[in-house]
């Protein structure tokens, strides 16, 4: 869980914000690894909280995964290649100062004078960085046609340099894609500890954009459900149940270049400029909690195929210990076939992994007395159609927990590496 801070009307504010926030896959990689670092100024009797917002990786992908999420993908409006260079500029400054918990301009809230419309909205003034992450991607509708507009041409003269594992993904069994809930030209994912910086950060970039991009769909999220570092704890899912135990960790720098960074081979020569990046996919996916809560607790172990308290695998002991599906009682195996641990398991799928980074979510009631709440997915991954999409397909057809998962939302993005001194979001991709 991460750190709480500041006064108890903080904390108010933040139970409350996270209470109406915005996010399964229970068991789940990455090379220099984004930390978190103490910067000079730190309000007095504040530690201030700072990730790097620069470097050979972007950061909110193996940073060590914060405890809430404010994610947004917005539609490019404008056909002028200049005036988006433009916006991605204005972007990538504002973004690295409030990285820094600074204003987006200096004295943007308060200091351009009272007949001037404030250039930052204020709301997170006084505050911590709060290892605010924001992490940029660009989505296959911004090269040309696409699922969200099949007729849409090459606005910005980049068609050639799409990457060869960037198109939408394909339909999968038991989902209800709402277009309003998924796709998207570029996708902002902010990650913090303190819900108000998050929103903060995503509002002035969409206000930054006016003219130039909208925002399609956001999500927020709170209560990570993956831990990216082995520093952290396992968290819980809105089944109650440990998520995200075998995921990738940032340590993992091996699995990580295999299974999640692009490599040089991946692309032809007009699209390197994703070498040393990755690819991220957004699921929303609504869980169905009230029949899931009638569920009895021995029914609830068998889908998941993990204890609910230690989150052990069943028939082992700790929740680290390797699962053993060639275990039996009775002539049937103990974690049964359709226990969502076997089908998502790396030996179920050709050896696969991904790098899980998702986020719980509670965005109120249907209207017919049902939660409006569940997982917001996100993964890292080296090549989606090589290893999410086989995974998901198989999931979706087998898996016994699908019976409580309506997915509703899916995108897919680029993510490109992280940004050198002096250069800025998308300079490699547009240059």
């Amino acid at each position: 869980m991460a750190d709480r801070e500041g006064s108890q009307s903080q904390f108010s504010r933040r139970a409350v914000l996270g209470a109406a926030g915005a996010g399964i896959v229970v068991g789940g990689a990455v090379g220099a690894f984004g930390g978190y670092s103490a910067s000079s100024d730190a309000a007095e009797g504040e530690v201030d909280r700072t990730v790097p917002f620069r470097g050979d990786r972007q950061a909110g992908i193996v940073t060590a995964a914060q405890d809430r999420l404010h994610f947004a993908a917005f539609d490019v409006i404008t056909d002028s290649r200049d005036d988006l260079i433009d916006m991605l500029k204005k972007w990538t400054s504002a973004a690295e100062r409030m990285t820094r918990g600074q204003e987006t301009v200096e004295d943007g809230a308060l200091g351009l004078g009272e007949y001037t419309p404030p250039a930052d909205t204020g709301e997170a003034l006084g505050l911590s960085p709060a290892h605010l992450t924001l992490t940029i991607g660009f989505g296959p509708g911004l090269f040309g046609p696409s699922a969200s507009d099949p007729n849409r041409k090459d606005r910005f003269g980049i068609a050639g340099r799409k990457p060869a594992a960037l198109a939408d993904l394909p339909a999968f069994a038991t989902e209800k894609i709402e277009p309003s809930r998924s796709y998207g030209d570029i996708c902002i994912q902010a990650c913090a500890d303190d819900p108000q910086v998050a929103v903060h950060a995503i509002r002035n970039l969409a206000r930054i954009g006016v003219g130039v991009v909208s925002v399609r769909w956001s999500q927020l999220g709170f209560g990570r459900t993956s831990a990216t570092t082995r520093s952290q704890d396992t968290p819980r899912n809105m089944f109650g149940f440990k998520d995200g135990t075998a995921n990738i960790r940032a340590e993992d720098t091996a699995t990580l270049d295999k299974w999640v960074w692009v490599g040089d081979s991946d692309n032809p020569p007009a699209a390197q400029w994703m070498t040393g990046g990755t690819y991220l996919v957004a699921r929303r996916i609504r869980m169905d909690i009230e029949p899931w809560d009638r569920a009895n607790l021995q029914e609830q172990e068998t889908i998941i195929g993990r204890t609910k308290g230690e989150g052990a695998p069943i028939g082992q002991d700790g929740e680290f210990d390797e699962p053993d599906f060639q275990i039996t009682s009775s002539g049937a195996p103990l974690i049964a076939k359709t226990a969502h641990v076997r089908l998502a398991h790396p030996t179920a799928n050709n050896g696969v992994e991904i790098l899980r980074r998702g986020y719980n979510f509670t965005d109120g009631s249907d209207g017919f007395g049902h939660l409006d709440a569940g997982l917001f997915f996100i993964a890292f991954n080296r090549d989606s159609f090589k290893q999410f999409v086989p995974m998901q397909h198989q999931l979706s057809r087998k898996d016994a927990m699908t019976e409580y998962l309506i997915p509703n939302g899916s995108a897919l993005f680029a993510i490109p590496p992280g940004l050198k001194d002096g250069e800025w979001w998308g300079q490699h991709l547009f240059s």
